[in-house]
């Protein structure tokens, strides 16, 4: 007698069929129940060990643009568009690379709870830095105009009340679903027949999407604002760098959707360590890599009045 798929019969050849336990599966033969195998994302696995060495090899760059901008911080290029933020936007995206070991390990309830709102809130401020640096490269240009009414807003702390209240709001929002609807650690025993997968129950789905909902609005918001001001007349227009790094960034996170949703198991948990470290290499390449080439490539050109644009020779 032929058992169903997760029965067995017992004794061999009988016409009585017996379900395995929910952590056991038929063996060939459907004789006999065998262990089912634990599948996670593990740092022992190769595409684990592959991630893990990537995010930390990573994290090294924006940490070694720090260096160097701190080496440099009294030249223009550093000075230019608030130092201190880009500073803070430096530290942001090496926490984004090490966030993404959260994701790689045995998923305990501990990172379950934590790993989506950390990867929220992280991204959340670092999004939000550049839409900060953005709207100031606006106001800048603008409140040089004569009565320009602009000219009270120039200044750190402007920049800094739009990065925490963007920040502010995912973080709201991030508390009030680990509240309500906290995620946590399980076994699915459905996705992949004769495998348990431990994954993350992100518990509110809908929470889940509404912060990479805010996530997308904040990077297309300064994406808009980073394009509209691509041409204003500066010889190194940091916008124009802010466009392409939103560009990739929002690339990214729109190809991870369809991915996300069509895989299972470890490969979908690698599909989003993958677009984690992918958006913050491009939001590191874009905006800071063109400024080290001129640091260390062009000192000549690392000047006021070329960053004023009163020179012909341009950075990029």
């Amino acid at each position: 007698m032929k058992c169903g798929h997760a029965s067995i019969s017992s004794p061999p050849d009988s016409v009585t069929c017996l379900k395995c336990s929910w952590d056991q599966w038929p063996d060939q033969s459907q004789e006999k129940c065998v262990q089912k195998v634990e599948e996670y994302l593990s740092y022992k696995d190769p595409l684990g060990a592959i991630l893990t060495g990537v995010c930390l090899s990573m994290s090294l760059l924006p940490l070694g643009i720090l260096g160097l901008f701190i080496l440099h911080k009294n030249t223009p290029i550093v000075k230019a568009n608030n130092r201190s933020l880009s500073y803070l936007l430096l530290l942001t995206l090496t926490v984004c690379f090490l966030c993404s070991l959260i994701f790689i390990g045995y998923p305990t309830p501990e990172k379950c709870l934590l790993r989506q709102a950390a990867f929220g809130i992280t991204f959340s401020l670092c999004v939000s830095c550049i839409l900060a640096k953005t709207i100031m490269v606006v106001i800048a240009f603008n409140a040089t105009k004569p009565n320009s009414n602009l000219r009270r807003w120039v200044g750190h702390k402007f920049s800094y009340i739009i990065t925490c209240v963007c920040t502010l709001n995912q973080s709201i929002l991030c508390i009030v679903w680990l509240i309500i609807s906290p995620p946590f650690s399980e076994y699915n025993i459905f996705s992949q027949p004769g495998k348990i997968i431990a994954e993350c129950n992100e518990g509110s789905p809908i929470a889940f999407w509404l912060m990479l909902t805010y996530l997308g609005f904040l990077a297309a918001t300064s994406f808009i604002v980073a394009f509209l001001a691509r041409k204003l007349p500066d010889s190194f227009n940091e916008a124009k760098f802010i466009t392409f790094s939103m560009l990739a960034f929002l690339s990214v996170w729109l190809s991870f959707i369809p991915a996300y949703l069509s895989t299972k198991g470890k490969y979908m948990v690698a599909m989003e360590v993958f677009a984690i470290l992918a958006s913050s290499l491009a939001l590191v390449s874009c905006i800071f890599l063109p400024k080290c080439y001129l640091i260390l490539m062009k000192p000549e050109l690392n000047s006021k009045n070329h960053l004023m644009g009163r020179q012909k020779g341009h950075a990029n």
